[in-house]
C-alpha cells in the first residue's frame, strides 16, 4: 500500500509577523511529521510578496508568494503587523480562498485579527492574545471573543492565544491528524506540554488592566479587596454608577469578557496564589476567595487549568523541592 501523500501546512507571514507564531507551529509539526517516512507534513511559508520577511524582532525568514495549489491548511501568524496586513484586500482574499478550499484554517496571536477582517469569525467563537482581546471585541462585536482560552475550535477553523499557545494548537492539529500518542511524542520532543492547563496564560490580562488606564481598572482593584463578599452584575454596576444592563454591555466590550468571567478569573488568581503558596485548606481558600464551597471552586480551576486545586498545590510543591 502506498504511503500517505504529505499534508501540506502553509504558514502565512507579513512585515512585522511574530517570530514564534511562526516558527514555534512549524517545529511542532516537522517535528511530529519526522515519524512518517515521508514525513507526514509538507511546510510551506508564504506571503503577499517573495522573498525576505522581516519579523517584528528584525529577524527575516524566507518565504514564497501567495501559492495558488491547494493547502490542508492555512496557518495564520500575528504580530504588530497584523493590523496593516488585516487591511491589506490581497491578502484577505488568500484568505477566503483557503477558507474554502483547504481542509482547515487556523491562527496564532493577533492572527485572529487577519480571520475576522476576512469574514470567517462571524458568530463564531474566537480567542487571542489577552493584551489585544479588548480591542478584537470592539472591532469585531459580531465575534464571541473567549480571551481566557489558549485556542478554540469553531469547526474547520482554529484560533489560539498569544506567540506560545501556537505550539499548543499546532499539536492539537497533529493529534486530529496523527493521534494523540504523536502529538504526545512531539511535545516530549518539544519539551513542552502535550496539554498545556488551559486558560492560565491569559490570567495576566487582569494584571495588566490593573495596571493600565482601563476604563475598569479602579473597579477591578475595588472587586478584588471584596473577593469574599457577594460581587453581582447589579453591585458592580451601581460602584460605577451605571445601569446593569449598560454595564455588562460597556465592560464585555473594553474587555473582551463578561464581569461574571472577570470575577471569577480574579478568584481564581486570589485562590491559586493561597493553594499554591501556602498550606491553608482547601474549605478556607474558597470561603476567603468567594468560591463559598470547595466544589464550586474545583470546578472553575477545572475550567481554567484542567485540574483540581490539590494538583496545583501538589505540582508547587514538587517545585520547591526541586528547586
Amino acid at each position: 500500500m502506498p504511503a500517505a501523500r504529505p499534508r501540506t501546512i502553509a504558514v502565512l507571514i507579513f512585515p512585522d509577523f511574530q517570530l514564534l507564531d511562526a516558527a514555534g507551529p512549524i517545529a511542532a509539526f516537522e517535528t511530529a511529521g519526522r515519524e512518517r517516512t515521508p514525513s507526514a507534513y509538507r511546510l510551506r511559508v508564504i506571503a503577499r510578496k517573495r522573498g525576505q520577511v522581516a519579523s517584528s524582532s528584525g529577524v527575516p525568514m524566507p518565504a514564497e508568494a501567495l501559492i495558488d495549489e491547494p493547502v490542508d491548511t492555512l496557518i495564520v501568524s500575528g504580530g504588530w503587523g497584523s493590523r496593516e496586513a488585516s487591511a491589506c484586500p490581497k491578502t484577505l482574499a488568500y484568505v477566503r480562498t483557503c477558507a474554502r478550499r483547504a481542509r482547515r484554517i487556523a491562527s496564532v496571536c493577533s492572527g485572529a485579527f487577519i480571520l475576522a477582517a476576512a469574514g470567517l469569525l462571524d458568530g463564531k467563537r474566537a480567542t487571542t492574545h489577552w493584551a489585544r482581546a479588548g480591542e478584537f471585541a470592539r472591532a469585531y462585536p459580531h465575534v464571541r471573543v473567549e480571551p481566557d482560552r489558549i485556542f478554540i475550535r469553531e469547526g474547520a477553523i482554529w484560533t489560539s492565544a498569544g506567540i506560545t499557545a501556537g505550539i499548543d494548537l499546532a499539536l492539537a492539529l497533529v493529534a486530529e491528524d496523527l493521534g494523540e500518542e504523536a502529538a504526545k511524542r512531539a511535545a516530549q520532543q518539544l519539551v513542552v506540554y502535550h496539554r498545556r492547563p488551559g486558560g492560565q496564560s491569559q490570567f495576566s490580562a487582569l494584571l495588566e488592566m490593573d495596571g493600565s488606564a482601563g476604563r475598569f481598572s479602579p473597579l477591578l482593584t475595588w472587586a478584588r479587596e471584596r473577593l469574599h463578599e457577594r460581587l453581582t452584575v447589579d453591585r458592580l454596576a451601581d460602584r460605577v454608577a451605571m445601569s446593569p444592563r449598560h454595564f455588562a454591555r460597556a465592560f464585555a466590550a473594553e474587555t473582551g469578557m463578561t464581569p461574571a468571567k472577570a470575577v471569577e478569573l480574579l478568584r481564581i488568581e486570589a485562590a491559586r496564589a493561597r493553594i499554591e503558596g501556602g498550606v491553608d485548606p482547601i474549605e478556607s481558600v474558597a470561603a476567603h476567595s468567594g468560591f463559598g464551597d470547595p466544589e464550586r471552586m474545583r470546578r472553575a480551576f477545572l475550567r481554567a487549568f484542567g485540574q483540581p486545586p490539590q494538583a496545583l498545590r501538589r505540582m508547587a510543591k514538587m517545585g520547591d523541592v526541586s528547586a
